[in-house]
């Protein structure tokens, strides 16, 4: 198959164009190299220019109308990977934000209508806000927004919204409702919601891969947008604890990047439902905590314990962990790579 892969010079795109040409396929990849992103902007060029050939590198903005139009000629599949990506640092950045990741996905789908029959969105696990949460006393429950000054207090778990008392969380399933809650976490939840009309409207097959935390090499480091692996990583690497925020037991699912790749792959060969989205969790299927994510890089590079501070952000949730049955059932996927192994990866070459 022909796949247009946008963003394929980031961090995911780059594990994944080396999944698509390995399988046999052909990529164009539409990728702006932006600076803020790039720190070598050539060096990004040359390994691009490695796996795809000079006329399927198309340096533009997917925002460009024109550029992404020209970059679909003859695709049969679009994986939309192009995106701005994290926390973000305030609001200051709402508006590229929204223009990068809304304006950009909705360029494309408007350039792929009645030329592309098949697309892969790269979704995320932040789109549920707070993951599953069960109350002893009322079940299934979701719990609102932390307040800034219970974080400040310390007081991190969520509390039933009922009754206050302790929730045991679990693991979300896609049939859990959206409730985004950073700008991030906006997009991704709108560029679903974009491609769920582009399906209706076309007939064609749509699916929504909601990556959890992916780490692996390549991840950017030192930046605000950069995953807490790297920011652990780097840390030690200059001889300092990494420093964990809240009390460190913040539960999450840490997938690498090479069992996403996979996913990507395995997703633009088994097209779903035509006519609507099919979204899937693509996470490790192992809980775990963000504490115990530091001591383990620390360990694997003989460095300080990491240093639990109780800071927080408030755009952060607590716990969401995934199921990814449903994609272990939809395509043949399961991940592969245990958390060690995949950290001990971190200071590899790029794929």
């Amino acid at each position: 198959m022909r796949i247009l892969l946008t963003g394929g010079a980031g961090f995911i795109g780059t594990a994944a164009l080396a999944a698509l040409t390995g399988a046999g396929h052909e990529v164009v990849v539409l990728d702006s190299l932006r600076e803020d992103v790039h720190s070598d902007v050539e060096g990004a060029r040359r390994r691009l220019l490695a796996r795809v050939h000079p006329a399927g590198l198309v340096v533009a903005d997917v925002r460009d109308a024109e550029a992404t139009a020209a970059a679909l000629a003859g695709c049969d599949v679009v994986v939309h990977l192009a995106a701005k990506v994290g926390l973000g640092v305030d609001l200051g950045d709402l508006a590229d934000y929204v223009s990068s990741n809304d304006l950009g996905t909705a360029v494309l789908l408007q350039a792929a209508a009645g030329r592309v029959g098949h697309v892969v969105y790269a979704s995320s696990m932040v789109v549920y806000g707070e993951g599953r949460y069960d109350c002893p006393e009322h079940g299934r429950v979701a719990p609102p927004p932390r307040r800034a000054e219970d974080l400040a207090a310390g007081r991190f778990e969520p509390p039933c919204p009922v009754c206050g008392a302790p929730l045991e969380p679990g693991l979300v399933g896609e049939d859990a409702p959206l409730d985004p809650r950073n700008v991030y976490a906006a997009t991704k939840a709108h560029g679903e919601a974009l491609l769920a009309a582009w399906a209706r409207e076309t007939g064609a097959t749509a699916t929504a891969l909601r990556f959890h935390n992916v780490y692996g090499p390549g991840m950017p480091r030192d930046t605000p947008y950069a995953g807490v692996a790297a920011l652990f990583r780097s840390a030690v690497l200059r001889g300092e604890a990494p420093r964990v925020f809240e009390d460190g037991q913040q539960r999450r699912d840490f997938v690498h990047v090479s069992d996403v790749a996979d996913a990507i792959r395995a997703a633009v060969e088994r097209p779903l439902g035509a006519g609507v989205v099919t979204p899937l969790n693509v996470g490790s299927g192992v809980v775990t905590t963000v504490g115990e994510m530091a001591r383990v890089t620390s360990g694997l590079l003989d460095g300080p314990e990491p240093v639990v501070t109780g800071q927080f952000r408030l755009g952060d949730v607590r716990h969401v962990t995934a199921s990814s049955a449903a994609a272990a059932a939809a395509l043949g996927w399961r991940a592969r790579v245990g958390l060690r192994e995949g950290l001990a990866t971190l200071g590899a070459a790029t794929p």
